[in-house]
């Protein structure tokens, strides 16, 4: 079966990234409905579990907290399982289809996209993902480099909910929105001042083009 967004329905938002409460909170105060906890060793904006559990208690009711790995060992992933419990887990490095779906709770691929991958087959693989996050490709990191990629890549009849990342940031996130029509957009660059500190000005600018953009397609 075919997924696609109905243009009545608005874009899901979420902020990647977040390293502090103060920029969680100011988040969902713009409008945000996910927030994005890295705990990529590798990454600038990776918080550890301590960090993490205070992020997510200051949050009001209803704003899912993801939590994001790159080719994490079972029981880190296990351990954040049952200490966070966030809303859905995010795989963004090789991770097989059975290691995604083996924690037995909601999660989401991220493909990293350049000419040639196979974006049907990919759907297909982990078609028991909730969605697939899709991400410019970089040979030098998985994710959070703030490239775009050619979203003309993309099938325009995609078999689960597809979420854009990659580059996103206030000045084209409504040109995204308007050829791909995703189910998500999803920003952690696109709205810092420094890698982990975001920018409260560009993260409610953001949040306004897409509703701006949601609202001029829905009529």
């Amino acid at each position: 079966m075919m997924f696609s967004k109905r243009a009545s329905m608005p874009t899901r938002i979420k902020i990647c990234g977040i390293t502090q409460a103060d920029d969680a909170q100011a988040a969902v105060h713009a409008g945000a409905d996910a927030i994005g906890l890295v705990f990529a060793p590798k990454s600038p904006r990776r918080v550890s579990l301590e960090q993490a559990i205070n992020i997510a208690a200051s949050l009001p009711p209803f704003v899912t907290t993801v939590a994001l790995f790159v080719n994490a060992a079972r029981a880190e992933v296990e351990e954040v399982i049952h200490a966070l419990k966030p809303g859905c887990l995010q795989f963004h490095g090789e991770e097989s289809p059975a290691y995604c779906a083996s924690f037995a709770w909601p999660w989401l691929k991220a493909v990293r996209v350049k000419a040639g991958v196979d974006l049907l087959q990919c759907a297909a693989l982990y078609a028991g993902a909730q969605g697939m996050l899709l991400d410019a490709y970089s040979p030098h990191a998985h994710g959070g480099t703030g490239e775009c990629f050619d979203w003309g890549l993309i099938p325009p009849q995609f078999p689960i909910p597809v979420v854009l990342a990659g580059g996103l940031q206030p000045e084209n996130v409504g040109a995204a929105i308007r050829q791909v029509r995703p189910w998500a957009v999803d920003v952690s660059s696109g709205v810092e001042s420094a890698p982990g500190v975001k920018d409260v000005t560009k993260i409610a600018a953001f949040i306004k083009e897409v509703t701006n953009v949601d609202l001029q397609l829905s009529r």
